[in-house]
């Protein structure tokens, strides 16, 4: 199913998409590890971080004989960035994401299948498809305004930049960033309502501004005859998302191979092998020194960027200059509730270029509950997560419903708000989906 989209013409780098929830009723997702006594001080491999990569690295071991590892992971549960949250008041409960919330991609045909679209299907996933460009309302900050056609020719701009991104390729030129590939064929967005069109397509999908984003990255990525699939597939399962990485974990772990609740602190390297050394989070204090012959870092760049994890001897010059680098979208997603059915009305909004409803078909049908995830791209996310850390929920409130009631006057108060902020959590440092 298409999922409702609304896209507003506006400067800001801002997004408003969907929460992902469901009544919280569901099967606990089969977690449980096998009993294998205490990890080991030393072993073969270390693999520092129980998300997705540090999971499925572990299964790839697994499954070329090797079980002489241990995952070090920092939170008390593998899933990385995958999180969910009980939401909701007066006796509705639902299950939101605070993390990623889509599967992009799944199978052509017979061609290459997405991998962690067949753990979503092999773990019994609960999702609807979602799709980026139909069933759009559009509105700018004059009310609604029906500017698709313009949206379309933002489509096919975008498609020509990925071709000429190939064309340069071959012709070995160097790459072009969207913004002066744009530029270049001479299309570059030059009202709000077509620089809107052109924020939905790249800084919504990719989390980069168009300046920064490759053209090349795009060419191939979702391509049906060498990719995976342009299919999008949203989670709606009460378990969390994160329950395919826990589900397939249990399929092959044992107790002996993981550490939980240990922070990397100091990662010590030569020739020989590698000393890690922890911080038990559980009562802040020292962890474990662990030797290996081999480790894995799973990190993402964000916390590769941080100074919470200190290599000795610092990384190669090169190496470093790579991470530091790459451009780390912050994403700021809110879920506000609005009360009864006549909220309904309210799932098309303001401020922000995109919001989503979750009233819908094969989601929530009929609840009479408005779920909003709002996130918001690049400086905005920023200043919105220092207004969070001083506790100013109030004010993000406020400046989201200013813009709304110049839409729709009559727009209640949400009856319940949740800002899960990333950006300032110092082991998971800015969400990238």
């Amino acid at each position: 199913m298409s999922l409702f989209r609304l896209s507003v013409a506006t400067v800001f780098l801002s997004l408003l998409a969907s929460a992902v929830g469901q009544v919280a009723n569901a099967t606990v997702c089969p977690a449980d590890l096998k009993i294998g006594g205490a990890p080991p001080s030393h072993t073969k491999v270390l693999i520092l971080g129980g998300g997705m990569a540090g999971v499925i690295a572990a299964r790839t071991l697994h499954e070329q004989g090797i079980d002489d590892f241990v995952i070090v992971e920092a939170k008390g549960i593998f899933g990385g960035r995958m999180s969910r949250k009980q939401f909701g008041v007066n006796g509705s409960s639902y299950v939101v994401e605070k993390g990623p919330n889509w599967i992009h991609g799944t199978q052509t045909g017979s061609g290459p299948a997405n991998p962690v679209w067949l753990l979503a299907q092999k773990h019994n996933l609960s999702m609807v498809e979602s799709d980026l460009f139909t069933n759009i309302t559009f509105f700018d900050y004059n009310g609604p305004n029906d500017y698709s056609k313009t949206f379309n020719e933002s489509l096919t701009a975008f498609d020509n930049a990925r071709v000429l991104a190939g064309q340069r390729w071959e012709q070995n030129k160097t790459d072009l960033d969207l913004r002066s590939a744009y530029n270049y064929m001479g299309v570059a967005p030059k009202t709000p309502q077509e620089e809107a069109c052109e924020w939905y397509q790249i800084d919504y999908d990719a989390s980069q501004t168009s300046s920064l984003a490759s053209a090349w990255n795009y060419n191939y990525t979702f391509d049906s005859d060498v990719g995976y699939s342009d299919v999008d597939m949203l989670s709606v399962d009460p378990r969390g998302m994160a329950c395919i990485v826990q589900a397939e974990a249990a399929t092959f772990l044992n107790t002996s191979q993981v550490l939980f609740n240990q922070a990397v602190t100091t990662i010590q390297y030569n020739q020989s092998g590698v000393t890690v050394q922890t911080r038990n989070l559980t009562n802040d204090t020292s962890g474990y020194t662990l030797t290996a012959d081999h480790v894995l870092v799973t990190f993402s760049v964000g916390v590769l960027q941080g100074t919470d994890v200190t290599f000795e001897p610092a990384l190669p010059d090169w190496k470093r200059e790579a991470i530091s680098s790459i451009e780390m979208a912050s994403l700021s997603n809110h879920q506000r509730m609005l009360p009864d059915t006549k909220a309904s009305r309210y799932q098309q909004k303001g401020k922000y270029p995109v919001w989503q409803s979750l009233d819908h078909p094969g989601i929530f049908p009929g609840s009479g509950i408005i779920f909003v995830t709002v996130t918001v791209q690049g400086d905005y996310a920023n200043y919105l997560e220092q207004l969070n850390s001083n506790k100013t929920t109030t004010q993000v409130q406020q400046e989201v419903m200013e813009v709304l009631r110049r839409m729709y006057p009559n727009a209640p108060d949400p009856i319940a708000i949740f800002m899960p902020f990333w950006g300032k959590r110092s082991l998971v440092p800015r969400l990238v989906l």
